[in-house]
């Protein structure tokens, strides 16, 4: 039996984007359910797009969701190394490619043509871009392992396609080949935008006497409001989630789902779970869409699971400073009542800086209930009995306290709120409100 192996092939063109990272774990979990290897090569043959930092920023991110890679490739190194241009000569020399120096307009580029069938195609040129010589009259298919059905174009339809640039490097349809069959891969996924470029690639498969790997194309996460998620509608990227206060344990579940349902529909899984409960038939075959509130919830629940100290460290990027001390008070009152890290400064920020109280958020009893709470809290009278004994109503007393103390209707606990903004600073604030 074949040994599996996967690859992740990003390339550093900007931030990781969601279905990237989606597209790694799913092939991280494939292969190492299968015991075998997950490869993550970084195809930066593209000089002119790429993004300084951005290998390194992918690599970090891998390693803080836990998806650590067994064999690592850079293809500009392999391309250094005559790798690709090698597999272009063969091509030429077999009747299968040809040079093409056509260049479009104001560019140095060769390898331009807008018509399906390149002029250049019998002109026996020794010199520019290559080019791929598609036969005529053939229908090239695949069976797609996560649709699950065969997928088929006539060569009619695929146009004569660059495989090497006359720089050297190759383009995306030759170096995606020539690596998987070299690396030996077993499996490919990859996201369903390059299910057009499939035809190009079965036929470089063909045409250099590789085998075919299997193929998945997965689908597409959409849009709240419609649409493919892309970059174009704001897309959500890595870093942004991160940013927000997601955890990376919450991302990872959230997007395992995203396509992949398991057999008894559990929801919560670590990586070690979901690399045992993997099955590539639980792909699904339609599109998901990135539901926010439920990213929420699972970002809620492994919150939840965090021990007090491990959320003070949490929570200290997102508080308005690092008073340590004072975050570590905070953090057992708000850990139920938050979605993510920077919801904190939302609801806790009051702690650290008083907040402008907005005075028609109070109730019309509002100067009676604080003066009487002054007078409760300057003599160490339990509020409660303040409140019984002036024959207040109990959510219009508390909550014009609130508002005072914190400037929001919403807050952790007020007597809790108030032990730990402490004696002198609740009195101030109270008082200015009335003032």
């Amino acid at each position: 039996m074949t040994r599996v192996r996967t690859r992740f092939a990003p390339s550093p063109t900007g931030a990781l984007h969601i279905g990237g990272l989606r597209t790694a774990l799913y092939s991280y979990a494939l292969a190492k359910h299968e015991k075998g290897d997950f490869i993550l090569r970084i195809e930066d043959t593209d000089i002119k797009r790429e993004v300084s930092g951005s290998t390194e920023r992918i690599k970090e991110i891998l390693k803080l969701f836990g998806l650590e890679w067994d064999e690592y490739f850079v293809q500009s190194q392999r391309a250094k190394e005559g790798i690709y241009e090698g597999a272009a000569k063969k091509l030429v020399e077999e009747g299968r490619a040809f040079y093409c120096d056509c260049k479009p307009r104001n560019a140095k580029e060769e390898g331009y043509s807008k018509e399906l069938r390149d002029p250049c195609r019998d002109a026996n040129k020794t010199e520019g871009a290559v080019k791929l010589k598609v036969t005529e009259g053939e229908t090239i298919s695949f069976k797609d392992f996560v649709l699950d059905k065969e997928v088929s174009w006539e060569t009619s339809t695929v146009a004569d396609t660059t495989l090497l640039k006359s720089d050297g490097f190759p383009t995306y349809h030759l170096a995606v080949v020539v690596d998987d069959h070299d690396m030996g891969i077993s499996h490919v996924l990859r996201g369903h935008d390059w299910m057009p470029s499939t035809p190009v690639h079965l036929l470089v498969y063909k045409y250099l006497g590789y085998d075919l790997p299997q193929i998945g194309h997965l689908t597409d996460i959409l849009d709240p409001e419609g649409g493919k998620l892309s970059k174009r509608k704001g897309s959500i990227t890595v870093d942004e989630l991160l940013k927000e206060g997601y955890l990376p344990e919450a991302i990872l579940n959230f997007i395992m789902l995203l396509g992949w349902a398991p057999k008894d529909n559990r929801e919560l899984f670590t990586l070690g779970q979901f690399v045992e409960a993997f099955d590539s038939k639980g792909f699904q075959k339609t599109n998901p869409i990135f539901n926010r509130e439920k990213l929420d919830w699972f970002n809620g629940e492994y919150i939840r699971q965090k021990s007090d100290p491990e959320l003070t460290e949490l929570f200290l990027p997102f508080a308005p400073d690092e008073n340590k001390e004072l975050i570590a008070k905070i953090t057992p009152l708000v850990k139920d009542r938050i979605a993510k890290l920077s919801d904190f400064e939302s609801l806790a920020g009051f702690f650290f800086e008083a907040k402008e109280v907005d005075k028609s958020l109070l109730g019309k009893n509002c100067k009676d209930h604080i003066e009487k709470a002054i007078e409760a809290i300057e003599n160490g009278v339990d509020l409660m009995e303040t409140v019984e004994k002036n024959k207040f109503k109990t959510g219009d007393f508390f909550m014009d306290l609130r508002i005072a103390v914190s400037g929001s209707k919403i807050t952790p606990p007020l007597t809790d709120s108030i032990a730990i903004l402490g004696k002198q600073e609740t009195l101030a604030r109270l008082k200015r409100v009335i003032d």
